[in-house]
């Protein structure tokens, strides 16, 4: 497959992009998901941390032999790291790359989506 030419976007280009409403509805769409799911995870990582310095006694609590507390709270931050992953690679196929992609043919394809330039 013979992938497209690349165009370069000069700045007022990319100014005109910025500030028309349909990439600030994106940025948008972008933020509402971001900075909650962003703010929720450092709080759960926070509490991790604050329990381990404050609390080892809650978390060298025994849930089944020789895994405690901790070890389990450990293991759920890595599994949130990946179910946030995954919701954002969701969130974005069907909130962010639709419109990105009726932004960049607007545009004459001035900008290209990461996945794009890689295939």
């Amino acid at each position: 497959m013979e992938s497209p030419p690349i165009t370069t976007a000069t700045a007022t280009e990319t100014q005109l992009i910025e500030e028309s409403a349909e990439f600030r509805t994106l940025r948008r769409s972008f933020r509402n998901f971001a900075f909650p799911v962003t703010i929720g995870f450092v709080l759960w990582y926070l509490l991790y941390v604050l329990l381990s310095s404050y609390a080892p006694g809650l978390m060298g609590t025994r849930v089944v032999g020789h895994i405690n507390v901790a070890l389990v709270l450990g293991l759920l931050q890595f599994l949130t790291t990946f179910a946030i992953a995954a919701w954002y690679a969701r969130y974005a196929d069907r909130r962010l790359d639709p419109p990105a992609a009726a932004i960049r043919e607007a545009r004459g394809a001035v900008v290209h989506a990461p996945r794009e330039a890689a295939e």
